[in-house]
């Protein structure tokens, strides 16, 4: 889980709509031409920059497991962007085609779109998150004392709310959450693994005896600026690397120092429980565009350089991970800004962490955009 609870910024998901995002511009740049502008294009300011080019650009095309991503589509399908909702019912139709048809149809009907920052090049970054999964208590009690709360009562009347240690410590922010707590964890680092990712599974022991999984996802924030406290050690001189096994010694070496770590970071993040039973179980939680996430083809973008529901195709020659595979724009974050940065969604559990937390590597994307809403196909040079 290294960079998790340091240097790693927030990967949480801020919003849970369905807005089509603004369109980049379609510009000409490193021999590729203009494209019509979609019709989903507006006056805002985008940070992208979209180059046309040929299939032929794309790394491993030929070579990724088309049916693995389609049921990734079909999710999509459900909450679509307008643009590409006139594809769905092919796009549920090819989920029983073998991968050489659902290749020929992508390319029939798309047309790739190398994304560049504008006044830069194509190289971006590529980090990754997951879904965190701990023990919890429904009640507190038997060492199970760090509670996660749902969204206070009187939470809309005053923001920002409380910072994280006001919560803590001042018996007005302790009323106003009373009787709130979804459930109770071990370890308050371990819920700030969870304020990070946004969300996480939970294997809640109820005051009955019964164990079941359930989801605890993302509600809201205080508003409150989200600050690191791997930067926070580093800063101190405490830590030399802010990696976990630097901060995992540090806790156990300093345990009175604790909450001074947690609250050098004052965002604090609200949860709602959701069920996490049959199909629920098999993908993550909903991102930004309102649909469940797929382990290994979900990413996080910034909205304002890809729109929500784009399939995008995304490589990365690794050192952790080496990907050229088919994702789609489903999520945001607070730290995923500029036009060629993406935050790739592992899955859940300790050895997606461990993954995840290794992920800091250089990435290219495509965005895959119809050509019937672009109007005739960009000529190529």
């Amino acid at each position: 889980m290294a960079l998790i609870v340091g240097t790693l910024v927030a990967c949480t998901t801020t919003k849970q709509q369905n807005d089509p995002a603004p369109v980049p511009e379609l510009q000409p740049h490193g021999g590729g031409t203009v494209a019509p502008r979609p019709p989903l294009a507006t006056n805002t300011p985008t940070k992208s920059r979209w180059v046309a080019v040929d299939w032929s650009e794309l790394p491993g095309v030929q070579q990724d497991s088309f049916n693995e991503a389609w049921n990734a589509w079909i999710k999509n399908c459900e909450r679509p962007n307008t643009v590409f909702a006139g594809l769905c019912r092919e796009i549920r139709q090819l989920s029983i085609a073998d991968e050489d048809a659902q290749r020929s149809w992508l390319m029939e009907k798309l047309q790739p779109y190398r994304l560049e920052a504008v006044g830069g090049g194509p190289d971006g970054l590529l980090t990754s998150y997951y879904e965190p999964m701990f023990d919890a208590q429904r009640l507190p009690g038997n060492g199970y004392n760090v509670p996660l709360y749902q969204t206070p009562l009187a939470f809309s009347k005053r923001k920002p709310w409380y910072t994280r240690q006001q919560i803590d410590t001042l018996p007005e922010a302790q009323a106003a959450l009373a009787g709130r707590a979804i459930a109770w964890l071990r370890d308050p680092v371990d819920a700030l693994i969870l304020h990070i990712q946004g969300s996480g599974r939970l294997n809640l022991s109820e005051p009955d005896g019964r164990r079941h999984l359930i989801r605890v996802a993302f509600a809201g924030t205080n508003d409150q600026p989200y600050k690191s406290v791997g930067r926070w050690l580093l800063d101190q001189g405490l830590v030399r690397d802010a990696t976990w096994p630097g901060i995992s010694a540090w806790i156990a070496a300093n345990p009175a120092r604790v909450n001074e770590m947690l609250w050098s970071n004052p965002r604090y993040v609200f949860f709602r429980e959701e069920p996490l039973d049959g199909l629920d179980a098999a993908f993550g939680p909903k991102g930004a565009q309102g649909v469940a996430l797929t382990p290994g083809r979900s990413i996080a973008v910034d909205r304002n350089s890809i729109p929500y529901g784009t399939p995008v195709w995304l490589s990365s020659p690794g050192p952790t991970v080496a990907l050229n595979r088919l994702v789609f724009a489903q999520d945001t974050g607070s730290a995923i800004l500029g036009a060629v940065r993406a935050d790739f969604f592992m899955g859940w559990g300790q050895e997606a962490g461990d993954l995840a937390g290794r992920v800091k590597q250089n990435l290219r994307l495509w965005a895959l955009w119809p050509k019937n809403q672009v109007g005739q196909a960009p000529h190529l040079r």
